[in-house]
């Protein structure tokens, strides 16, 4: 171990940031390391019945923000990520984004691993779905395994636990009947068997008849009591119960979860206790909330799909809005998404002069470290993204990136797309941005008379300065304007949103002087003179 190890590991013990908050449970739990060297196991679900979705990208995100946090405070200590699909849950609603929906109605209640893809793809609607989450993970670089419920339950795998439940068979009623309805419970258990008549997963009260055998005794939809094994994919667990078998099964250390399972957390690991093993540690998340606060529900479409998010900003700012305060209700809309790009550049730029005990609370150390990469720590934005959409705002909706380029020749230097890939990056998503949300609601009022005539003392002062001013030389001259008490202004504040209203047609904007420096002195006289004008720019 390296002296930097050594300092890492001292700083990582008494970091506040949240991975290494958990991380250190993990700690606790294994002081010495986990017994025989294994690796600790840290674990994501995923339910197959419809295509992975930012959610999905969250939990496994976070969860690899902790798993790497207990790396570097353990100094390397050996670790696996599992991702695993409950596909053997039953198909219990027809999504609405999916082709042949009449084909997978025909297959209602059935287990998802055995219903035909209806997009023709694939030999099952999970095995599509898999695929997709698969695909979705890669894309990203997470390192995991991938465990499908189905192969561990029709190859026997979980038999053994299986057989654990039928033993524990009362004491896991004892455990959930209490929290359930008085009508449900004349109908619960534990195992959900599969029908041998028409392939469903029944919701039945099932009989142990022989715990060493898998025998359970139920009566089928047919009306008749059939006994068969709940071995080898003849069956599955209730939810919950599934949930704490898989625990135990695999040796799972941690998994995260949303508010919404808190419930299932309790329960969960009442019935792993019982199982012989351990609840694992584990973060319980709030839920994302939409720009009106309320939840965000699949079925009600007032979400943020990865894809908008990734049409809009950048990924890196996806990671960096969901690292902060996961324990906190986040709205997740478009609106979020420049301020987001800006402050993950913030965090990125400032990450290589800080001292070690502050790197580890920012939250672009550990982004960088998720895929292992530890490299480009210092790099940093030329121009933020706010004020590129400031820029594209005044080009208008049919702005090209040619043009923004030319403009930010006056403000970068070696202003070539190829020089600077991540800003080149931003400019599309600034033009996609400012063309679907900016460009609709932009609105230049007319200067009242004293703003008129500070914008026109603005342009005078513009016109003996030089298209080679710096940002703080503008600024500081746009200052002194604010400052004069001739116009009439209460604060700065009140004349940088003049400023914004006239020239941009925002309620908000840039420091001015970057923005000047941007657009150009002669353009900027240019908006000014429109704006005396009581025209709009095109």
């Amino acid at each position: 171990m390296t002296t930097n190890d050594d300092a890492l590991i001292a700083a990582a013990r008494v970091s506040k940031a949240w991975p290494f908050e958990e991380a250190r449970k993990l700690l606790k739990r294994y002081p010495d390391g986990k017994p025989g060297g294994a690796p600790v196991l840290f674990e994501t679900g995923y339910g197959p019945s419809g295509l992975p979705h930012i959610g999905t990208f969250q939990e496994v995100l976070r969860t690899t923000l902790v798993r790497r946090a207990y790396e570097a405070l353990t100094g390397g200590a050996p670790t696996r990520l599992v991702a695993f699909s409950d596909d053997m849950d039953g198909l219990r609603k027809v999504p609405d984004n999916v082709p042949n929906k009449g084909l997978l109605t025909a297959h209602l209640h059935e287990p998802l691993s055995r219903i035909p893809d209806p997009f023709g793809r694939f030999e099952s609607f999970a095995h599509h779905n898999n695929a997709m989450l698969r695909d979705f993970l890669d894309r990203f670089g997470f390192d995991y395994e991938f465990v499908s419920a189905a192969d561990r339950y029709n190859s026997g795998a979980f038999d053994d636990a299986l057989r654990g439940v039928l033993n524990n068979f009362d004491a896991i009623m004892g455990i959930m009947l209490p929290t359930l309805r008085e009508e449900r419970r004349k109908t619960y258990s534990p195992i959900l068997p599969v029908s041998p008549t028409n392939r469903q997963v029944l919701q039945v009260p099932v009989e142990v008849v022989d715990v060493a055998q898998g025998l359970i005794r139920f009566t089928d939809t047919t009306g008749e009591v059939v006994e068969q094994t709940i071995f080898g994919g003849q069956a599955k667990l209730q939810w919950k119960v599934d949930w704490a078998m898989r625990w135990v099964a695999l040796g799972v250390d941690y998994e995260m979860c949303g508010k919404d399972l808190t419930d299932s957390v309790t329960q969960s690991g009442k019935i792993a206790q019982v199982l012989g093993g351990k609840r694992p540690e584990g973060l319980i998340y709030e839920l994302f909330l939409d720009e009106n606060g309320e939840k965000i529900s699949k079925s009600k479409g007032n979400g943020l799909t990865i894809e908008q998010w990734l049409d809009y900003g950048s990924e890196e700012s996806l990671g960096f809005y969901l690292f902060r305060e996961p324990k906190s209700a986040k709205s997740l809309h478009v609106g979020v998404i420049p301020r987001a790009v800006d402050e993950y550049w913030q965090f990125r730029e400032k990450l290589p002069t800080q001292p070690l005990e502050q790197q580890l609370g920012n939250p672009v150390w550990h982004l960088l470290r998720t895929n292992g990469y530890h490299g480009g720590e210092g790099e940093a934005l030329p121009v933020t993204y706010g004020l590129l959409l400031n820029l594209v705002g005044v080009l208008g909706a049919n702005a090209t990136r040619a043009q923004v380029w030319s403009y930010l020749g006056n403000y970068v230097e070696n202003a070539d797309p190829a020089a600077h890939p991540a800003l080149d990056a931003l400019v599309t998503r600034a033009l996609a941005y400012n063309r679907d949300f900016i460009a609709p609601t932009l609105i230049r009022r007319k200067p009242d008379a004293n703003e008129a005539l500070a914008l026109a003392a603005l342009d005078e002062e513009l016109a003996a300065t030089s298209e080679g001013a710096t940002a703080e030389e503008l600024q500081n001259l746009v200052y002194e304007i604010g400052k004069d008490p001739h116009y009439g202004f209460a604060g700065l504040r009140d004349w940088f949103k003049a400023l914004y209203e006239t020239l941009l047609g925002s309620a908000q904007g840039p420091r001015m002087g970057s923005f000047i420096a941007l657009y150009g002195v002669a353009n900027t006289r240019s908006l000014i003179a429109e704006a005396l004008d009581g025209t709009e720019a095109g």
